[in-house]
């Protein structure tokens, strides 16, 4: 793509792609900037997603200039366009350093430059739109100097905000209000980069879009629901941070908690279109206002082996969960008596993302069988490393034999949609930066959504760092703690198929 090209896409009818567009990285030295947000952007303009009146200023206190920047970004660039691609773009990429994110002289100078820029554009519409890739201790002063010295003066201003939003109710309350002071719901993006991925914005389709999954999707049918986060690694020299947030917070109380509302809310009264993106929102709030506060019997912890060796790591006692179970239920009428597991941990045997409805089992089917086993059907959404659907359905037992056995029913993303370069798989980052753009609220966190999955899980989590309760141990690179599938299947009914082999492409493999 060249800048004198303007391919049509999706958003090509609509007005903002017309207008100019400013964004401001905000921490644009840090690891978050330059493994995240530029690449993302640099997927938008790859793919002519971004207008062609376009500049993006990085902002920090690391005293760089123009080039400076562009040459710390490249390496993070270069291996995902054509070098000709990456040039043009950081071309647009420019530099203003503040003495802090709050330097009202840094704020002032950088809407000097912008508003220079804005001014000899042939658009009478300059959007700005602020990325805050910084942590949440300086978002108050950060929000203030913007809105004091940095707003646009013809256009809409946006800020997307990245997690952690607190690490409890009270400190989340705060945050809110830091910001609250001076921008409202329509100006704030909250990114929760789960709620970009692919298969999570499947589900609005997948859901309500087929007749057969209303018919099933309900308390009647379902025998439990998991939502499951594993990676195989631990902290690697990000433990001293981690020490201070644990499994709960740092992955099922936002990322696990957010696709469960999608999967498990009632149907808005519009999907698509003006307006519906705050319809989508009231109904997963209705979801977790639904939720009674997670109790300490509903929570199984694990801690891998040598876990307090990482070096960052300052307290070698640290009782911090690296593993962690959490039952909930959804008092409902559609979800009533149903349980949910969230169940999120590192260094384990595999990195996967997914969610898993198992279904109850099929009536008289031990007697229509003569006794023979019937597994129960499932349902798996995988969000990652490869997107894919599938439902574990019972088959007759290929050639002479009778017995059910259990195979699957599969839509693998990668082969199917995926395969040539015609279809690209967009990053979660590139998908949510765009959908802030468009304007389009549906897939960002709201100030009432934070504020209520806090008040679920704040009591809990406070009584494990009051009573510094110990986790169970597991060795890394193992499914997790060897009393884990005891609890899972007491407090879930969860009935394990362990001769279950999962097919994957010309490999069958137990699945975990």
């Amino acid at each position: 793509m060249s800048d004198e090209e303007n391919p049509v896409t999706h958003v090509s009818h609509e007005e903002w792609t017309k207008e100019r567009l400013a964004v401001m990285v905000v921490g644009a030295s840090g690891d978050l900037a330059k493994k995240k947000t530029y690449p993302s952007l640099l997927s938008l303009y790859a793919g002519s997603l971004l207008p062609k009146d376009l500049v993006i200023y990085g902002f920090a206190r690391s005293n760089m200039t123009d080039e400076d920047l562009r040459a710390r970004l490249r390496p993070f660039l270069i291996e995902k366009q054509e070098e000709s691609v990456v040039e043009r773009f950081l071309k647009r990429c420019f530099y203003q350093a503040g003495s802090g994110y709050g330097d009202v002289k840094g704020w002032k100078a950088l809407d000097v430059k912008l508003q220079k820029t804005e001014k000899a554009s042939k658009s009478t519409t300059w959007n700005r739109l602020f990325y805050f890739a910084i942590p949440p201790n300086v978002f108050a002063e950060t929000g203030e100097a913007i809105k004091l010295n940095c707003m646009a003066p013809n256009g809409w201003s946006r800020m997307i905000v990245e997690k952690p939003f607190g690490r409890d109710l009270d400190s989340c309350k705060h945050i809110l209000h830091q910001l609250g002071q001076h921008f409202d719901e329509t100006n704030l993006f909250r990114i929760d980069h789960y709620l970009g991925k692919e298969m999570t914005q499947n589900l609005m389709v997948m859901r309500f879009g087929n007749i057969w999954m209303e018919q099933m999707w309900n308390r009647d049918h379902v025998q439990c629901v998991m939502l499951t986060f594993k990676e195989p690694f631990g902290t690697d020299g990000r433990g001293g941070y981690f020490d201070q947030y644990g499994i709960i917070r740092d992955i099922i109380q936002n990322h696990l908690l957010q696709v469960m509302c999608l999967l498990c809310m009632e149907c808005p009264n519009k999907l698509d279109g003006e307006g519906a993106g705050e319809k989508i929102r009231d109904e997963k709030v209705r979801v977790i206002e639904a939720m009674e506060e997670v109790t300490i019997d509903n929570v199984f912890l694990g801690q891998y082996a040598g876990y307090a060796d990482d070096p960052t790591i300052t307290n070698k006692e640290t009782n911090c969960p690296t593993f962690a179970m959490v039952r909930c239920f959804i008092n409902n009428p559609r979800w009533a008596g149903v349980p949910i597991i969230f169940k999120a941990g590192k260094a384990l045997n595999e990195r996967k993302a997914e969610m898993r409805i198992q279904f109850k089992n099929a009536p008289a089917a031990e007697s229509l069988f003569s006794g023979a086993d019937v597994p129960r059907n499932e349902m798996v959404i995988k969000l990652q490393p490869e997107e894919c659907i599938y439902m574990k359905s019972n088959i007759k037992t290929p050639g002479f034999a009778s017995a059910p056995l259990q195979s699957e029913l599969a839509v693998k993303y990668d082969t199917r949609y995926f395969g040539d370069k015609s279809t690209t798989n967009p990053d979660a980052y590139s998908r949510l930066i765009l959908d802030v753009l468009r304007g389009r609220s549906a897939n960002f966190v709201r100030s009432d959504e934070l504020i209520r999955s806090w008040e679920i899980f704040t009591p809990v989590l406070h009584q494990i760092e009051k009573e510094n309760i110990e986790p169970h141990i597991y060795r890394m690179g193992s499914r997790g703690p060897k009393t884990a599938d005891a609890w899972m299947k007491e407090k879930s009914g969860y009935v394990r198929n362990d001769a279950y082999l999962w097919q994957d492409g010309e490999i069958s493999k137990k699945a975990s």
